[in-house]
């Protein structure tokens, strides 16, 4: 009987062992094939699908980011800045990552400098897009503080932008870039690829809201662009701007020009214009004020052609400086036009000619050396064909060479009718004279070698005609105002009627003068071109000569010039080392 309860008990005692036995190989197995099913994704993930993630990964996190590159530096000859790039932040958004209420619009409008109005009307209107720029170009410290409002979805990157330090003075020259740093005028678009430096790439590490983590690696290097060094001297370019926009304003001038070269090199050492502009500030600039007049306008030279007929005259070895004109009765007529001098200089030599601007004297002596010979001169100096300073808008001008030559056509081209120049073609025929007939090519670019010179006028003739335009500036003479208390002076003035709608304007003028110093071995060749003055005075002895001379005699002083030596100075200079010998 008591046998049956304890059967029981290990028959009940077996069953539990084997469930617990069944549920531990359950576990057991259930675990197993957990890791085995852990093991194999965890391959598949590390092994098969490796690729995939790591793209999927990157696609999401690295990003290329370009390194920006700053512009090159435009100088003068003495390496003073005329063109830099400086740094700043160019504020940007991605509209579909925006988190900003209309709170955080208003504090962004504020900081920004923008009404809340168009800062909302901005968003709304790219929120389609994932780029768009909120402002560009603003300085570093105002960037700082929206970056210091943490709104997600907006960001920030380094740009730079162009700073102009001789603003107006030197704006006709070196030009100015767009707000992507793309030249638009002067030197600016000339020398575009030159100045434009190459972007770098670099690998960052972002987060999910765009920001950088990390530099991972550099891939590519940027590279700044080229600099360029220019013949200015700012120096000169400032004395020569000051006196040029004085006589534009003093005689209700539309425009005027200044061109000044270096007598030897033929380098461009000063070059300005009026009307200007500020390349740092352009919302107000008119079209008219972007030319640079000095290259890109023509006008008809006038009597400043003179002296080139007259050494055209030497060139033939049929006239001197001595040789006599008759001039009587002061005009004379070719067909139905009539020639006509100021009044009767009568009999007088070639050096009176160019002193007295004789139209009379220089037609007579054109006509008896033929058109061609003047023609020819004309051209070797430059006259109808480009300089070739390379800059955008060059104007070659006009040099009729006809078939057969016309009497009244080689008389009105001898003094300076009939025929454009641009203010840089006449500084540069000059230029020929004051450097004994050697013609070198005028040049803006301070270049390591100075190009070689060609003979294109008779050196003689050169220095002959140089020696009679002394005459012009001293009594008597058109071009008196041009004088220097202390360097001799050789130029020519020059009075032109402008061209109207209907022709020659009777009471519209362009006022010229173009001249060297010193003459005995000029360091400077400068033209002045003012067109339009208004008032009683407009001739080019009036209103252009006195700007050679206060220009001239700045650039003497900074040049450091040695002064002529004057009789009186001589006499003086003589007196001194008697004085001192004397006195032991």
């Amino acid at each position: 009987m008591s046998s049956k309860p304890n059967n029981k008990a290990a028959s009940n005692a077996t069953e539990d062992i084997a469930v617990s036995l069944w549920r531990y190989w359950f576990v057991i197995i259930a675990l197993a094939l957990a890791a085995i099913v852990l093991l194999a994704r965890i391959a598949q993930l590390q092994v098969v699908d490796k690729s995939f993630l790591i793209g999927q990964g990157d696609a999401r996190t690295l990003r290329v980011e370009e390194i920006v590159a700053h512009r090159g530096m435009i100088a003068d000859r003495n390496g003073d800045p005329l063109a830099v790039s400086t740094p700043v932040e160019t504020i940007w958004f991605n509209p579909n990552k925006l988190e900003i209420d209309a709170a955080g619009t208003k504090l962004l409008a504020q900081t920004l400098g923008v009404s809340n109005k168009w800062l909302t009307r901005k968003i709304e209107q790219n929120s389609g897009r994932e780029f768009a720029y909120l402002k560009r170009q603003i300085r570093p410290a105002v960037a700082a503080k929206v970056k210091a409002l943490k709104i997600p979805g907006v960001h920030s990157l380094r740009e730079y932008k162009r700073f102009y330090p001789a603003g107006e003075v030197a704006s006709h020259v070196v030009g100015f870039v767009n707000i992507d740093e793309m030249g638009q005028e002067g030197i600016e678009l000339t020398y575009d690829e030159w100045l434009q430096g190459i972007p770098g790439q670099k690998k960052v590490l972002k987060d999910r809201k765009g920001r950088i983590v990390k530099d991972l690696a550099l891939l590519n290097d940027a590279q700044p662009g080229k600099d360029i060094k220019l013949t200015l001297d700012m120096r000169l370019q400032y004395l020569a701007y000051r006196e040029l926009k004085a006589v534009a304003k003093a005689h209700h001038a539309r425009s005027a020009s200044l061109v000044m070269l270096d007598a030897k090199t033929a380098e461009v050492l000063a070059m300005v214009n009026q009307p200007s502009y500020n390349p740092n500030n352009r919302e107000n600039i008119r079209p008219s004020s972007l030319r640079n007049r000095a290259i890109t306008d023509l006008f008809e030279p006038g009597s400043t052609v003179k002296p080139l007929t007259i050494a055209a005259a030497l060139e033939t070895g049929k006239y001197a400086p001595a040789t006599a004109i008759d001039t009587s009765p002061g005009y004379f007529r070719i067909g139905r036009k009539t020639i006509r001098d100021h009044r009767n200089y009568g009999v007088i030599d070639i050096a009176t000619v160019i002193s007295k601007s004789s139209n009379v004297g220089t037609s007579k002596v054109a006509l008896a050396i033929t058109g061609e010979k003047v023609w020819d001169l004309m051209y070797r100096v430059g006259f109808g064909q480009g300089i070739g300073v390379g800059f955008p808008g060059e104007s070659v001008g006009t040099l009729p060479h006809p078939v057969r030559w016309k009497p009244l056509q080689v008389a009105t081209m001898s003094y300076g009718y009939g025929l454009n120049v641009t203010a840089l073609q006449l500084a540069q025929a000059y230029q020929v004279l004051a450097n004994d007939g050697v013609k070198v090519p005028a040049s803006l670019l301070k270049a390591g070698e100075l190009e070689q010179g060609i003979p294109s006028v008779d050196a003689q003739a050169a220095i002959q005609v140089r020696k009679m335009m002394k005459k012009v500036i001293q009594k008597g003479g058109t071009g008196t105002r041009a004088q220097m208390v202390a360097y001799d002076v050789a130029g020519k003035t020059g009075t032109v009627h402008s061209i109207g709608a209907h022709g020659y304007e009777d009471s519209e003028y362009t006022s010229l003068f173009a001249g060297m110093v010193p003459v005995e071995q000029p360091r400077i060749v400068m033209v002045i071109v003012v067109d339009g003055p208004q008032g009683d005075e407009y001739y080019g002895g009036e209103v252009a000569a006195p700007v050679f001379s206060r220009v001239a005699t700045g650039a003497m002083r900074i040049l450091h010039v040695t002064p002529d030596e004057r009789p009186v100075m001589a006499e003086s200079r003589e007196k001194l080392e008697k004085l001192l010998s004397e006195s032991g």
